[in-house]
């Protein structure tokens, strides 16, 4: 049984920051893509980076550019995703999802087969 489960989440003052781990099990993810999303209260979910398993290529939404990092290690079976210069926009439940037939940086949440239960992140002003 494949799940995704996300750590890291809480809450941080504006300008802080935070790193969330997403850990993979049940099986290997080589060929895979995987991503961050995020779902603020009222709005629909988001892009936010993604990473190619075996090669390590990211790609980032225009709202995270210069701030997120999204990296992978292989040997833990884990994708992070280090936020700096949180803003009070940024706060959110993110969401880990992966799928192997989807390419780096595509933005269709509908199109990612796997999904973590969400972690929240609160960013206060």
């Amino acid at each position: 049984q494949v799940q995704l489960v996300e750590f890291g989440g809480g809450m941080v003052q504006a300008g802080g920051s935070l790193r969330l781990s997403c850990a993979l099990i049940g099986r290997t993810f080589s060929g895979y893509v995987m991503a961050w999303f995020r779902q603020a209260p009222g709005k629909e979910r988001e892009y936010v980076a993604s990473i190619t398993w075996n090669d390590g290529s990211t790609d980032y939404g225009d709202s995270v550019k210069g701030r997120f990092t999204i990296s992978r290690d292989n040997a833990k079976s884990t994708v992070y995703l280090q936020m700096n210069s949180l803003k009070s926009e940024d706060t959110a439940v993110y969401y880990c999802a992966a799928d192997r037939l989807v390419t780096l940086g595509w933005l269709e949440s509908q199109e990612y087969d796997y999904w973590g239960q969400g972690t929240l992140v609160t960013v206060s002003s």
